[in-house]
């Protein structure tokens, strides 16, 4: 029997995906195979999975339905090399990897195949369920392997569909995204203790503020300008912390930030 699905590279977003996967039954563990170079993370996909774990790429992509490459962007060239040789030109090829290109893929495959490639967008909040992914196809991927790409990451995550040419700004709204919110609380943490909380005061105060508005957000359907509003009563307290935030020029600071991740993934895409 064939893999459905190869996993090359088994990071912590990979994890995500196959307890995902598995958790939601799409497919049982002897149907998944991962590669990596890390006998840490083979071991983890091995014990706490059931997922069979091997140390070369082309020995997990051989018999794969779905190749899925979760290798960091700087080892993704090292990571292609023999999977081409390897693969079935029916494999449904999904890269998670920021600033790699459908384009630099189909180059390092080789084979002068029209491989089918799709290049999804995905994000930490995942490791909970509750992540969100955006997928694009690339120039010989079907609406099929556009659906089946869906499927394999709505276990845990929302997915969207996105031109591959509007990746870069994903990473940078979420794909980087939650480590600005972490960012955020951080501070939050450090001001609290500041002015006087305990650090376990202030870190359960700032993580469960932050927890109960993400949840507003998504639950009641409100905008999130609504949702500020209501909060902030003219001349209150909110209203002096939200005045200082603009008058430091905080708005157009997250912006250009934003702006910096997304240069980054262009620059990234532009050595592939």
């Amino acid at each position: 029997m064939s893999d459905a699905l190869a996993v090359i590279g088994a990071g912590n977003m990979a994890e995500a995906i196959v307890r995902g996967v598995i958790g939601a039954k799409l497919l049982t563990p002897d149907r998944i195979i991962a590669a990596d170079v890390s006998p840490q993370r083979r071991e983890l996909f091995e014990k706490q999975l059931k997922v069979r774990a091997v140390a070369r790429a082309p020995d997990a992509a051989r018999d794969a339905e779905v190749a899925l490459l979760s290798v960091k962007p700087q080892h993704m060239m090292d990571a292609l090399l023999g999977l081409g040789d390897v693969m079935s030109d029916r494999t449904l090829v999904i890269s998670i990897a920021a600033g790699i290109s459908t384009k630099y893929i189909q180059t390092h495959l080789g084979r002068d195949l029209h491989w089918r490639i799709v290049r999804a967008m995905p994000n930490t909040p995942m490791l909970v369920g509750d992540g969100v992914v955006a997928i694009a196809p690339g120039a010989h991927a079907t609406p099929e392997d556009l659906e089946q790409a869906r499927r394999l990451f709505s276990a845990a995550a929302e997915v969207i569909d996105a031109r591959e040419d509007q990746i870069d700004a994903v990473t940078a709204v979420s794909g980087s995204g939650p480590a600005y919110f972490f960012y955020l609380v951080e501070q939050m943490i450090r001001a609290g203790v500041e002015l006087g909380l305990s650090p376990e005061q202030a870190t359960t105060l700032a993580t469960r503020t932050a927890s109960g508005a993400a949840k507003m957000l998504t639950q009641t359907g409100e905008s999130p300008q609504e949702l500020r509003r209501k909060v902030t009563s003219p001349a209150g307290t909110t209203h002096a912390a939200i005045s200082h935030m603009d008058a430091q020029g905080w708005p157009q600071i997250t912006i250009d930030a934003l702006k910096a991740a997304a240069q980054r993934g262009k620059e990234l895409s532009s050595g592939s």
